[in-house]
C-alpha cells in the first residue's frame, strides 16, 4: 500500500493509506502487548498515542494544504513529546555507572546533526518571509530531529545484537527521521512530492508495529548489563560528523551575523566534546595498559609479584640498589601439601593469600617479594648477611600464630633458605641465587633449622643455621 500510495498521486489515497498502515500498526502493537506482556509497558502506550498524534497532524496537512496552521503542528510535536518519553523510559536503565562515555558520544553526534541543520534548514527557514509563528515551528523541527538523533545514537550504542526489538525501533525512528529531513528540505524551497515524504512516516509506522510482535519488545526498559567498549564505531560516527561541520562554514559564507555566531557556538562546543572525548580516551588506555602489566607482573591470588617479574627485579633495581650485598630468601610452607589434600584447594588458596599477607607486613616496602610458584615464597632484597638472619628470624616469627581460615584454625611453619651475595662487582644472577637458596631451603627443611644460609648448608661441621623452636616441631601438624 506504500508503494501504490507513492505511484498514485491522489490525497484520497494517501489519507487511505495512512489510515491502514496506522490501524495495522496499532493492532500489532495490542497484539504485542498482549502476547508478550512487557515489564514495562508504558513506552509502548506512548509511540501509540504518538503514532496518533503523528497521523492526525499530517492528515491535516494532507487534507487542509497548510490551511490551519498551527493546529496540525501541535499534534506533531506532541508525538515528538511522546516519542522522547518513550526513549527516555527506555534509556534509563541503560546508564553505565561511572562512565560518562556513552553519553558525550551520543552528545557529540546530536551536536553534529544540529550543526548541519542550522546551516542547511534552521537559517534558510528563519530567513523565510512568513509569519513569526510558521516559522518557529518550522525551525523546530531539526531541532527536535538533532535531540532525537541523540537519543537514537545513545540506544544504538548500548543494543546488543540480541534486541530485534529494539533495532527494529532504530530503523523506525532513523525513517521517520528521513521523513522530517524531507519536509524540512521542502519548507526552504526543495521541491519534493508528497506522496514521496509520506512514504517514510507510514514505513516508520509499519516497522514500530513488527518491534512490538518480536518476543524481545518484552525485556525492552529492563536493566541490562551494557559494555560501552564500542568506541571505535562511535569514533567514526563523530568523525563524519566533524566533517559536515568543517563543510558548514564553506557552504555558509555568506551567513549573516546571527548564522556566524550560532555556527560558530556550536562548532566550538563541538570540538571542545571531541577534545575532552579525546582525553578520556587517553586516560582509559592509560589506565588500561597500567592493569594489563600490574597483570603480566603480579600474581592475581596474592598481589605478589610473579616468576617472570621476579627474574627481571635484580636488572631493575640495579640503580637503586647500586653496589649493596644482596640476599634472596627462598620461603616453603611446612605441610602445605596436608592441607590441600584435607581441606581442598579452596581452602590452599586462602592460605596462600593469608600466607602472601603475613610475609608483605614483615618485609620493607623496597623488598622484592614473589610467589615464585605453588607455596614458595622468594624475597630479595639488598641486606648484609646479619640483616638477612634478622630478617629470616621475623618470618619464621610471622607464622607462629596458627592460620584462621574458613576451615578453623591451621598451623603451618615455614623453612627458608637464604643465599648471598656481595656488593655487585659481578653479574650474579637471579637464578644463581634462587637455586643456591632453593638448595638452603631443602636443607633446612630435612634438619628442621627453620632457616640456613647456603654457605652454612654446603659445610655441614661448620653448620651455622639456626634451629629454630616452632610450635609445629611438638606438634606435627596433626590438625591437617
Amino acid at each position: 500500500m506504500i508503494a501504490t500510495n507513492v505511484a498514485i498521486d491522489s490525497h484520497a489515497v494517501s489519507l487511505v493509506t495512512m489510515a491502514v498502515v496506522l490501524a495495522g500498526t496499532l493492532a500489532m502493537m495490542g497484539i504485542g502487548l498482549h502476547i508478550h506482556r512487557p515489564v514495562h509497558p508504558l513506552p509502548w502506550y506512548l509511540l501509540s498515542a504518538s503514532a496518533v498524534l503523528f497521523a492526525t497532524g499530517t492528515a491535516l496537512r494532507e487534507a487542509t494544504h497548510h490551511s490551519i496552521h498551527p493546529v496540525d503542528d501541535a499534534f506533531t510535536l506532541l508525538g515528538y513529546v511522546g516519542v522522547g518519553l518513550a526513549a527516555l523510559i527506555w534509556l534509563y536503565p541503560r546508564q553505565v555507572r561511572g562512565n560518562h562515555d556513552l553519553l558525550l558520544d551520543s552528545a557529540l553526534i546530536g551536536l553534529g546533526a544540529l550543526l548541519a541543520s542550522w546551516a542547511f534548514l534552521i537559517s534558510p527557514i528563519l530567513q523565510l518571509h512568513a509569519t513569526t509563528l510558521d516559522t518557529l515551528v518550522a525551525a523546530i523541527y531539526p531541532v527536535l530531529d538533532a535531540l532525537l538523533l541523540t537519543l537514537v545514537a545513545h540506544s544504538v550504542a548500548t543494543a546488543t545484537r540480541s534486541e530485534t526489538s529494539l533495532r527494529l525501533l532504530h530503523a523506525g525512528l532513523i525513517a521517520l527521521l528521513l521523513g522530517d529531513l524531507g519536509y524540512s528540505l521542502e519548507t526552504v524551497g526543495t521541491p519534493i512530492g508528497r506522496d514521496v515524504l509520506l512514504a517514510p512516516l507510514l514505513a516508520a509506522y509499519a516497522t514500530v508495529g513488527v518491534a512490538a510482535l518480536h518476543p524481545t519488545m518484552a525485556a525492552l526498559g529492563t536493566p541490562r548489563r551494557i559494555h560501552p567498549h564500542h568506541s571505535r564505531q562511535r569514533a567514526s560516527v563523530i568523525a563524519v560528523a566533524l566533517i559536515v561541520a568543517s563543510l558548514v562554514p564553506v557552504v555558509g559564507s555568506s551567513l549573516d551575523t546571527l548564522d556566524r555566531v550560532v555556527v560558530s557556538s556550536l562548532f566550538a562546543l563541538l570540538l571542545v566534546g571531541v577534545l575532552v572525548r579525546s582525553e578520556r580516551a587517553i586516560v582509559r588506555s592509560a589506565r588500561s595498559e597500567r592493569r594489563a602489566q600490574y597483570q603480566a607482573d603480579h600474581d592475581m591470588l596474592t598481589g605478589l609479584l610473579n616468576r617472570a617479574a621476579l627474574l627481571r627485579s635484580l636488572d631493575g633495581n640495579r640503580e637503586q640498589w647500586g653496589e649493596q650485598p644482596i640476599c634472596l630468601l627462598f620461603i616453603d610452607l611446612d605441610g602445605f601439601k596436608n592441607v590441600n589434600d584435607s581441606y581442598g584447594h579452596a581452602v590452599g588458596d586462602e592460605l596462600i593469600a593469608t600466607a602472601a599477607a603475613r610475609i608483605r607486613r614483615v618485609v620493607r616496602r623496597e623488598d622484592a617479594v614473589s610467589r615464585y610458584g605453588g607455596d614458595e615464597f622468594v624475597v630479595l632484597s639488598p641486606l648484609a648477611r646479619q640483616e638477612a638472619a634478622v630478617l629470616a628470624e621475623r618470618l619464621i616469627g610471622a607464622f607462629v600464630r596458627p592460620f584462621e581460615l574458613s576451615a578453623g584454625e591451621i598451623p603451618i611453619t615455614a623453612s627458608i633458605g637464604i643465599a648471598c651475595v656481595g656488593p655487585r662487582s659481578s653479574d650474579t644472577g637471579v637464578h644463581n641465587l634462587i637455586r643456591d637458596a632453593d638448595a638452603a631451603m631443602y636443607h633446612a627443611k630435612e634438619n628442621s633449622l627453620g632457616y640456613t644460609f647456603h654457605d652454612d648448608a654446603r659445610h655441614p661441621l661448620t653448620n651455622a643455621g639456626r634451629r629454630i623452636c616452632r610450635p609445629a616441631d611438638r606438634s606435627t601438624s596433626n590438625a591437617v
